[in-house]
């Protein structure tokens, strides 16, 4: 059992996997609009809800940022076959592999994109990335829900064996000659983001079929890596559904 708080992250458990939620805890003091309508989805779902002081919740959530909302749910199993995943996708699959990211506030906002522009997968190298963990699901807004993660333990070698199953992979460098509106994103294809600052490993650069750079026309010389990721992916969005 795991705590999950906060209205987006619960409420997409809600939806997703109503059995895996044993109980939900919310603020006694709350009884604003927004609570009355989260309390319906509750009762509809079935599950036991118990009203608590807010320094109870805080307790259990582990923090006070859980807007009046905790869960007790279950451990659910996430997907850890990349192909098992790549398998039950109907047309081009689009992929988004992520070298380097280690904050759970851009791994939640990226998910939280990700999920809204279509993304079939997330890949990350298991020891160069953070696990889906309380903060990650309530900045994903419930899209660490939705959106399937897998951890693998070589990055290099899981691009490769994408690109062997026909994918076109594609890294975002700031040096790139093309951008990223010239690439084409209709094909079956990977997006690799590498850290902040840092940007991929020299590894999975080399390992890239294509690299591609966001222009930057003004002072600044470049974006927060989940803002990067949105750039590219609603690119793909465009040429998807043109």
């Amino acid at each position: 059992m795991k705590p999950l708080y906060g209205f987006h992250a619960v409420g997409a458990r809600l939806r997703a996997a109503p059995a895996s939620v044993r109980a939900v805890y919310v603020d006694a003091a709350r009884r604003d609009a927004r609570m009355q309508q989260f309390l319906r989805k509750v009762q509809a779902a079935g599950v036991q809800v118990s009203a608590l002081p807010a320094d109870r919740l805080t307790a259990l959530a582990g923090t006070d940022r859980h807007q009046g909302v905790v869960a007790q749910v279950e451990e659910r199993l996430q997907a850890h076959d990349v192909h098992a995943v790549l398998d039950g996708v109907q047309g081009a699959p689009l992929v988004l592999a992520l070298d380097g990211v280690t904050d759970p506030h851009n791994l939640g906002a990226i998910l939280r994109t990700a999920d809204a522009a279509g993304v079939h997968l997330v890949i990350a190298p298991k020891d160069r990335a953070v696990g889906i963990n309380p903060t990650v699901a309530r900045v994903a807004s419930g899209a660490a829900e939705t959106v399937p993660y897998v951890m693998v333990t070589n990055l290099v070698r899981s691009l490769g064996e994408l690109q062997e199953r026909g994918l076109w992979v594609m890294g975002t460098d700031e040096s790139a000659t093309d951008d990223v509106y010239a690439a084409d994103w209709r094909q079956a294809a990977v997006l690799v983001m590498g850290a902040e600052g840092a940007g991929m490993r020299r590894l999975v650069r080399e390992t890239c079929d294509q690299l591609l750079r966001i222009p930057m026309l003004g002072a600044v010389e470049s974006l927060n890596v989940s803002v990067a990721a949105g750039v590219c992916l609603y690119e793909a969005v465009r040429q998807r559904r043109g």
